[in-house]
């Protein structure tokens, strides 16, 4: 079946050129003018991937992408917006979107990308992956996106499993941020690799006893990351 991608512009004149191309590509588009509406073409469900603008008017690209992955959807989320600063991409991939592409955007470059978010969705649903992992004091819940701690359950944002995961395959080798960058999110959604450093104090606090001396999340400086189970 055709892949379902809701596009969510109030450029009209933007949204009947992606329309067409994604149609040319082999895709399924739909389009809203407005969060608002982009949320009731949501709730239909059977949407695949969302390419959401940033300024909306009305309920903007942020609120939106965080509302969904409140409510628990794991669709994939692209912004398109016209702010390029670090903070608001750094914003958007932190509140739950895939990657990040800044207009005036090269096509090619975007359906690059959107073949990109797809073949990670690939990965991430694969039938060998592991469904728990025991690191620390945590038992983590890879399907349901939980963390059973001795001060209770906590709650995985998406990319803090999928970390874990990616760093778990690597049997305790370490692994360069570009590298998280390329299988999570995407190679260059970002300016830099602050953001996953972010992830990674987030999971310590989650993970490690001490998280200021971390066993089990080390740094590999130079590098990346390496987990010790």
């Amino acid at each position: 079946m055709k892949k379902r991608i809701l596009i969510v512009e109030d450029d009209a004149h933007l949204a009947d050129g992606l329309v067409m191309n994604l149609e040319l590509d082999g895709y399924e588009p739909v389009h809203a003018e407005t969060a608002e509406d982009g949320l009731a073409f949501w709730r239909r469900g059977g949407i695949d991937l969302i390419l959401l603008d940033v300024m909306l008017p009305g309920m903007d690209g942020f609120e939106f992408c965080k509302k969904i992955r409140e409510e628990g959807d794991k669709v994939p989320v692209l912004f398109l917006t016209a702010r390029g600063r670090d903070e608001d991409r750094i914003r958007g991939l932190e509140e739950g979107g895939d990657d990040y592409i800044t207009k005036p955007f090269n096509l090619r470059e975007l359906l690059a990308r959107i073949k990109g978010i797809f073949r990670r969705e690939e990965w991430r649903r694969e039938d060998t992956a592991p469904t728990t992992l025991v690191i620390g004091r945590a038992r983590v819940d890879l399907i349901n996106l939980e963390a059973g701690t001795p001060d209770g359950t906590v709650v995985l944002k998406e990319k803090e499993a999928m970390i874990l995961r990616l760093l778990a395959e690597k049997n305790g080798e370490p692994v360069p941020r570009r590298t998280i960058l390329d299988r999570i999110w995407g190679y260059d959604a970002y300016p830099s690799t602050r953001t996953v450093d972010n992830f990674i104090l987030s999971l310590r606090k989650m993970i490690e006893e001490d998280p200021a001396h971390p066993k089990h999340i080390i740094t590999v400086h130079g590098t990346g990351y390496k987990l010790i189970r």
